[in-house]
C-alpha cells in the first residue's frame, strides 16, 4: 500500500530532473584574470588585463580591491584598497567590470563607515541595496540656483560677519590646533532642528580624535542625523584618496532628494598627500612641492559638487566645510592658494588670537564670505555692516595705539567699543546659540549698551542677555528666522530686553540715571 506512492513521487521528482537537464544549456561566462607584477606601498603593478578601463576596480586575493589608475599599453598600476601585506607577486588579479562605488540611503544615519561602505560601528551590515559612483560629475551650470538661504553655524562671528549660505563651498584653515575641526563641529551640532543632513569624513586623522568627534555627536544626539566616513593614518593611501569622493556620493542621494546637506572633509591637506603619495609611486611627472599637475583638478572636481539645485530638480542642497592646515601661518603655500581659488571664501584661524584666548581664532581681516549678504536674513545685515566696520577700525586704531600716542576722546570711545565686540565675539566651545539669542547681543553690542559694561564682567553680562531673550515675543523669533527686515519698534524692543538684562552690570552711578 505504501510503496505505490512512494514510487510515483521517485517517478515525478526524476521525471523533473530529466526534463531539467534536457532544457540546461552551459553559458559560458569569459573572465579576464592577470597577474601581480610587482606590489609597492599602497599600490601594485599588474600585467595581463587588456581590456581593463580606467578606475575599473579590480580584485586581489584576500577580498582585497584596487582602482586601476595608470592604464598603460603594458602594464596597469593600480591602487589598493585594504590591507597588501600578503599579497605578492604572481597573485591573480580579476576584473570586476565597475568602478569603485558606495552605498548610500537613509540606513546610514548614525553609522561609522570607511570609503568602501564597510561598517566601522559594530551595529551589523548596512542594508541598503542603493550604490553610487564615488565619482560623478558636477551638476550643470544651468541646474543651479542662486544661494540666497543661509546655514547657521550657530557662532556669532560667522553668523553675523562672515555668513555661510546653503550650497556654498567655504574653506576653514589655519595652523594645527587652532580650532578648525570645532568650527565644523560645532555646525553640524547647530542642525538638530534646522531639517540639514550632515556628513562629516575624516581623512587620515589620528584615531583618538575622531573617536572623541564622533563620541560628541552621540552626546549632542547629532549622531541620528549625520553619516561619518573615516580614514585613518594607518590606512592605505588609496582610502585617503577617495574618501571625499565617497562622502560627496552619499551627500548627493539625499540632495537629489531634496534635502539639505552638509559635508565636511576633515582635512583636505592628508587627502593632498595621499595624492602625492599614490603619484609618485605610480612614476607620475611631480611638479611644485612634488605634487602631480593635476592636484588642483583632483579638488576642483570634488567642491564643483556642492551647489544648489533648480526648484525643478527638487531644490536641494549641498554644503561643503573643506579643512585645510595651514604652516606657520602660510595661506600662500600651494594648496591653500588652489583651494583659496576654488572656493567661495574661507574662514581663517589666527594662531595669535588663538594664543590670546580669543575663541574661536576666527581673523576677521583674512576672512571672507564671496556669498555674503545675499545668503544671511535681513535682521543680520541691519547689524553686520557696522559691527564688520566698527571691528576692522578697532583693530587698526589698536595697533597704532601700541606706541603710546595720546587719543582724543573719539579714538579711545572707539577703542572701548572695540574691545567689547571682541569680547562678544568670543564663544565657548560645542555651544553653538540660536538666532534670537545672537540677535539680542548683537543689537545690545551695535546700540552701545555693553560699552558701559566693565571689561572683566563682559562674559557674565552676555550670559545675562542669553538668558533674557527667550522674553523675546514667539512672532517676533519667527520674523528673525525670516527675511523680513527689522522695524523700529522690534528693534527697539529686544534692545530693551537686554538693557533690562545688563542693570545689573552697569557702575552704581549710571544705575541711578
Amino acid at each position: 500500500m505504501r510503496a505505490e506512492p512512494l514510487k510515483r513521487v521517485l517517478d515525478a521528482s526524476l521525471a523533473t530532473i530529466d526534463a531539467a537537464c534536457a532544457t540546461f544549456s552551459p553559458q559560458l561566462t569569459p573572465r579576464e584574470i592577470g597577474r601581480v607584477a610587482s606590489i609597492a606601498a599602497g599600490i601594485a603593478k599588474v600585467s595581463g588585463l587588456p581590456g581593463v578601463g580606467f578606475e575599473e576596480v579590480l580584485k586581489f586575493p584576500g577580498d582585497i580591491e584596487g582602482i586601476a589608475f595608470n592604464v598603460d599599453e603594458d602594464e596597469i598600476g593600480v591602487v589598493l584598497l585594504g590591507d597588501y601585506w600578503q599579497l605578492q607577486a604572481g597573485d591573480p588579479v580579476e576584473r570586476c567590470g565597475h568602478v569603485v562605488d558606495v552605498p548610500v540611503g537613509e540606513r546610514l544615519l548614525g553609522r561609522i563607515i570607511d570609503p568602501t561602505g564597510r561598517p566601522l560601528d559594530r551595529q551589523g551590515d548596512l542594508l541598503t541595496g542603493v550604490r553610487l559612483p564615488v565619482e560623478q560629475p558636477a551638476p550643470h551650470i544651468m541646474d543651479r540656483a542662486a544661494v540666497t538661504v543661509p546655514l547657521q553655524t550657530g557662532i556669532k562671528v560667522i553668523d553675523a560677519l562672515i555668513p555661510i549660505g546653503r550650497g556654498q563651498r567655504e574653506l576653514i584653515l589655519g595652523d594645527r590646533q587652532t580650532g578648525k575641526t570645532a568650527i565644523a563641529l560645532d555646525t553640524i551640532l547647530n542642525q538638530h532642528d534646522k531639517n540639514v543632513l550632515c556628513v562629516y569624513c575624516a581623512i587620515g586623522q589620528r584615531a583618538s580624535g575622531v573617536a572623541k568627534v564622533i563620541a560628541t555627536l552621540r552626546e549632542k544626539g547629532a549622531l541620528a542625523y549625520t553619516v561619518v566616513v573615516v580614514t585613518e593614518g594607518n590606512d592605505p593611501p588609496g582610502l585617503a584618496y577617495i574618501a571625499p569622493y565617497a562622502a560627496t556620493s552619499i551627500a548627493e542621494y539625499f540632495m537629489a532628494q531634496g534635502r539639505d546637506v552638509l559635508v565636511v572633509y576633515d582635512d583636505l591637506t592628508h587627502h593632498a598627500r595621499a595624492y602625492r603619495e599614490l603619484s609618485l609611486l605610480l612614476r607620475r611627472p611631480p611638479g611644485r612641492e612634488a605634487f602631480p599637475g593635476d592636484i588642483f583638478y583632483i579638488h576642483s572636481r570634488l567642491l564643483e559638487r556642492a551647489t544648489h539645485l533648480n526648484p525643478s530638480l527638487g531644490g536641494g542642497s549641498l554644503t561643503a566645510l573643506p579643512i585645510i592646515e595651514t604652516e606657520a601661518q602660510d595661506i600662500s603655500a600651494y594648496i591653500p592658494t588652489n583651494l583659496i581659488s576654488i572656493t567661495d571664501g574661507q574662514i581663517y584661524l589666527s594662531p595669535a588670537l588663538f594664543e590670546l584666548g580669543v575663541l574661536p581664532a576666527v581673523d576677521v581681516g583674512k576672512s571672507v564670505s564671496r556669498v555674503g549678504g545675499k545668503a544671511q536674513r535681513a535682521a543680520y545685515r541691519a547689524v553686520a555692516g557696522d559691527l564688520k566696520l566698527a571691528y576692522s577700525q578697532f583693530e587698526e586704531l589698536e595697533n597704532f595705539s601700541r606706541f603710546g600716542a595720546r587719543l582724543d576722546e573719539t579714538t579711545r570711545l572707539k577703542l572701548v567699543h572695540g574691545l567689547r565686540i571682541r569680547a562678544c565675539l568670543k564663544q565657548q566651545e560645542l555651544s553653538p546659540l540660536a538666532v534670537p539669542i545672537q540677535m539680542s547681543v548683537l543689537l545690545a553690542l551695535t546700540a552701545g549698551l555693553l560699552d558701559r559694561v566693565p571689561l572683566a564682567q563682559m562674559a557674565e553680562a552676555e550670559l545675562a542677555i542669553c538668558a533674557a531673550a527667550v522674553k523675546i515675543p514667539d512672532e517676533l523669533v519667527a520674523q528673525l528666522d525670516s527675511d523680513d527686515a527689522l522695524s523700529a519698534a522690534d528693534r527697539a524692543l529686544i534692545t530693551d530686553i537686554a538693557k533690562q538684562a545688563l542693570l545689573d552690570f552697569l557702575p552704581e552711578q549710571e544705575e541711578k540715571r
